[in-house]
């Protein structure tokens, strides 16, 4: 197997995966058969900057290059060979947030990430002219809010797109996008698709969306449509790596233009790729920084919800997606500190000190036997503000009546509870649709000890969760995916994982428990109760600040690369 691979690397049929979450960047390199074989990464951190979460494009440059570098010399180490050419190249990134460009391609305003909750009027503003929910994240509301505050960068606007569009462009020079990245800009049209088996199907930017929307950007927006790059389907031509680009990602100018580049996605759309769930009745959820669910609808939605995005799969279907801005970092912040301890005491009593993966996965066995309730213990998980339950400046906080039970069981049981207890009241309003899911395929470094995220995924939602064997390879891997998939474009994406990708997983599947339904509910109930605290614990903190450090989330944790991370 190493001789094939080692030919295959040096003949370039190897195809590329890299992915840009809020904690690390990923790049993954898979051969023929879709199986990862080199890795490589690097770990950064947003900033908080007068007032708002971004990365800087210098950091971007950084990253990629870091992360290729160590893919390189992994791959140089297990194979004795360096890539200089690859099958196909995929760019995936967390979604939405704001990237606005002039004429001559110069940044205008720092990168403002998906996490800025600040766009609250143009957010309502447009989702009431509308009659659909446009997210405080997406890009129109940045764009809108930019104009409602008379910002001063809006009449020098160029273009605007997502961090994933930038690196593409940056490798391509073609300004496109992913119809599922896309769908995180601004609508995309509906309706279905004229086209055959394998055929790209006809996807745009909704016109008659369009049309409102620059009625309300007046004159300060020129042509709105004009701004925005041109949408793609999975399949479809995207470009190829220019000698620029190629020097762009490796300066040591091993690497050669040429290479041909998928569609460039976000993470929630490699999210269901890398989870077999882009066909009608299928989910998934992708739990890192933030959490998010997706469901792939068979028919629209009756109504807009403020708490349902609705965004499509790499292949233009609508998707109904449930986005928390706050994951799993609450928990791997407890993991951290319980780790830190196990390896003091190992320093007194001079015994070896526990890895990251046994501190979870004894953290977790205990939740599996605690209370079902988590003995009256409550967690928010809340670093960030969170629109699905109007908390505009969260506080990560741990409460306990004098009579609960505080045993260590409980408090893990109580943080995962806390993960899951926004996602699950987003879920409500599907489950008022009557949206019909089959089962949630899960996915991130918190299911990699198995059992007990599963079983509690799976009764906070009340649906069957399952896990593929290949889930776990997360984004970088789902675009890689996406990349090989434009030599297969006779079948459907949807056919295509499920019969090649796909067709010979192991899948775990976790029936909800009555006992733990109700125990969440329990749960949730007091949660719903309590979200006032929020509110005055935000109150008695705030900070005149408007810079500090970047947060100490799950990048510290190799555990939780989903948004998957989550993708973003």
């Amino acid at each position: 197997m190493g001789d094939d691979r080692r030919h295959q690397v040096e003949h370039g049929r190897t195809t590329l995966g890299i992915e840009l979450g809020s904690t690390r960047i990923k790049a993954c390199l898979v051969d023929e058969d879709l199986v990862p074989i080199a890795a490589g990464s690097h770990e950064w951190e947003n900033a908080f900057v007068d007032g708002r979460w971004t990365y800087s494009l210098e950091a971007v440059e950084t990253g990629l290059r870091a992360a290729y570098a160590a893919l390189v010399a992994d791959v140089e180490a297990q194979y004795g060979v360096r890539p200089t050419t690859f099958r196909a190249v995929g760019v995936s990134a967390m979604m939405h947030g704001y990237l606005a460009f002039d004429g001559d391609g110069e940044l205008l305003v720092p990168f403002r990430t998906w996490r800025n909750t600040s766009t609250g009027p143009a957010a309502e503003r447009l989702s009431e002219a509308l009659s659909f929910n446009v997210p405080l994240r997406w890009s129109i509301a940045h764009l809108y809010q930019a104009v409602l505050d008379d910002e001063p960068h809006v009449p020098s606007i160029a273009g605007v797109t997502t961090l994933a569009g930038y690196v593409h462009r940056r490798l391509t020079g073609r300004n496109v996008l992913g119809v599922g990245d896309a769908s995180g800009v601004f609508p995309i049209e509906g309706g279905p698709v004229d086209s055959g088996p394998g055929e790209p199907g006809a996807r745009d930017w909704d016109a008659a969306m369009l049309a409102t929307t620059q009625e309300l950007l007046g004159d300060r927006v020129p042509d709105l449509r004009a701004l925005l790059p041109e949408v793609l389907v999975a399949g479809e031509d995207a470009g190829a790596l220019t000698p620029e680009g190629a020097a762009w990602l490796d300066p040591t100018g091993t690497l050669r233009a040429g290479v041909p580049l998928c569609p460039p996605e976000g993470d929630a759309g490699t999210g269901m790729v890398a989870t077999n769930a882009v066909a009608p009745r299928t989910g998934n959820v992708s739990v890192g920084t933030s959490i998010f669910a997706m469901v792939v609808l068979e028919q629209p939605l009756s109504t807009p919800h403020e708490e349902l995005d609705v965004v499509t799969t790499p292949s233009g279907d609508a998707v109904a997606m449930v986005h928390c801005n706050n994951g799993a970092s609450e928990i791997a912040a407890w993991a951290r500190v319980f780790g830190r301890f196990a390896e003091a005491a190992g320093e007194r009593s001079g015994t070896t000190a526990p890895d990251l993966d046994t501190v979870y996965a004894t953290l977790l066995a205990e939740a599996e036997h605690a209370d079902p309730d988590a003995g009256g213990l409550l967690s928010f998980n809340y670093l960030a503000g969170e629109p699905v339950t109007h908390v505009e400046d969260g506080r990560p906080l741990l409460l306990r009546t004098p009579g609960a039970r505080f045993t260590l069981g409980n408090l893990v049981r109580s943080e995962v509870h806390g993960a899951f207890a926004t996602l699950a009241i987003g879920m409500e309003v599907l489950h008022g649709e009557h949206v019909r899911v089959d089962r949630m395929t899960a996915h991130g470094g918190l299911f990699r000890t198995p059992g007990t995220p599963q079983r509690l995924l799976a009764a906070a939602l009340r649906v069957p969760v399952a896990l593929e064997e290949t889930a776990g390879e997360g984004g970088a891997w789902g675009i890689a995916v996406l990349a090989a998939y434009l030599e297969h474009t006779d079948q459907q994406l949807a056919d295509y994982l499920s019969d090649t990708v796909f067709g010979g997983d192991a899948v775990h599947v976790a029936e909800p428990d009555p006992t733990d339904v109700n125990g969440f509910q329990t749960y949730l109930g007091r949660y719903r109760a309590a979200l006032p605290v929020q509110d005055v614990a935000a109150a008695a903190t705030r900070t005149s600040a408007t810079t500090r450090p970047a947060e100490q989330t799950d990048g510290a944790d190799p555990r939780l690369p989903a948004e998957q991370e989550v993708t973003r």
